[in-house]
């Protein structure tokens, strides 16, 4: 049970920001908005957070706007229970109610603390292995790939393929499979076959570059849920959200996806025909761009063509074709595509707060 209630209770005229930052602090992805008295009122989950974000609500509104938005749910009125009654009732309220976390009530009604699905039951609720697509040949990187393949490219004092290992490790994913085409021996001869990094590795060779999706299609449909990442992304997202939004959305592929601004450098000139209607000086536009992290449930493997090209924008799209559902997770944590010379330059600059002790 998680019961440090400075970090996990927050009123509901605290600001969003707020609200986010006493959830990293807990690392335990919800708080709980309480009254004065600290009895409960509603939760915030970081699905909910995420959402928001999707709909550029401000993180400077208060957390009562984000209980506003689930009126009409089945989310609207939170699940608890007392603290009293023990785990079997507990385990069993979250699986009916479909929820990873579940409040606790003392006897006069306040908030006690919350447990987690997780804990309950000794393991994480939802199996995940991971595929890195570790094949390209990193051409705008040149030199510093000639002999190397990019996953291997040092970042502060290890290989950026061993930070994104690492933290798949952390995040309790034992399984990885690795897609290699530009050097695959590098890669081999530093991880083997992973145990000393703590997970169990296999490898998938491309004889030729199949793109961001065609390599999985060399490999056995998986039973579980897989993450897939690309090989050249620095990052510390919250995989476990990640899942969890997936699974909560029912999703068949879910996107990583990265808030992203466009600055136009001129003058912007609506018209109505010849007629011109408003001009709008250097304007800037807010989209969201994939972040190269996907999770695919097995269904989607058989869209996946075998031994050819495919990209996963093409998976995507045969996906949406297909009427099967299609999600997109905002990242709100740290992350960098390190793709070119001053992207990797950056890395280098950022590595130690992600990478931390050696």
């Amino acid at each position: 049970m998680y019961s440090d209630l400075n970090n996990l209770c927050v009123e509901q005229d605290r600001s969003i920001l707020e609200a986010v930052t006493r959830m990293e602090i807990s690392k335990i992805g919800i708080v709980l908005i309480v009254d004065e008295n600290r009895r409960l009122v509603g939760t915030i989950t970081d699905g909910d957070v995420r959402r928001a974000l999707l709909d550029r609500v401000g993180f400077d509104q208060s957390v009562g706007v984000l209980l506003a938005r689930k009126v009409g749910t089945v989310f609207a009125k939170p699940i608890a229970a007392s603290i009293h009654v023990g785990r079997e009732i507990w385990i069993g309220l979250m699986k009916r109610h479909r929820i990873l976390h579940l409040p606790l009530l003392d006897e006069r009604e306040c908030v006690a603390g919350v447990v987690r699905l997780e804990e309950l039951l000794s393991e994480q609720p939802f199996r995940l292995e991971a595929v890195v697509m570790a094949g390209g040949e990193g051409r705008r990187l040149m030199p510093l790939t000639e002999d190397l393949p990019k996953p291997m490219l040092p970042v502060g004092d290890r290989p950026l393929m061993e930070t994104i290992i690492r933290s798949l490790q952390e995040a309790g994913v034992r399984k990885v499979k690795v897609t290699t085409h530009h050097k695959p021996e590098k890669i081999k001869e530093h991880f083997g076959d992973g145990r000393d990094f703590g997970v169990e590795l296999s490898y998938v060779r491309e004889d030729r570059p199949l793109g961001t999706a065609g390599g999985l299609g060399l490999m056995e449909t998986p039973k579980e849920t897989t993450l897939v990442i690309n090989g050249d992304i620095l990052t510390n997202v919250d995989y476990l959200a990640m899942l969890a939004f997936h699974k909560e959305h029912q999703a068949d592929l879910t996107v990583a996806v990265r808030h992203y601004d466009i600055k136009v450098p001129y003058g912007v000139i609506e018209c109505e025909g010849p007629v011109v209607r408003s001009l709008t000086e250097k304007p800037e536009f807010g989209v969201f761009v994939n972040a190269g992290i996907y999770l695919l449930e097995p269904v989607a493997y058989s869209f996946i063509p075998s031994g050819q090209r495919f990209d996963m924008t093409e998976l995507i799209a045969r996906l949406l074709d297909e009427g099967r559902l299609v999600v997109s997770f905002p990242i709100r944590e740290y992350w960098l595509d390190v793709g070119d010379s001053a992207n990797y330059q950056q890395a280098q600059e950022d590595a130690k707060k992600l990478n931390g002790p050696s």
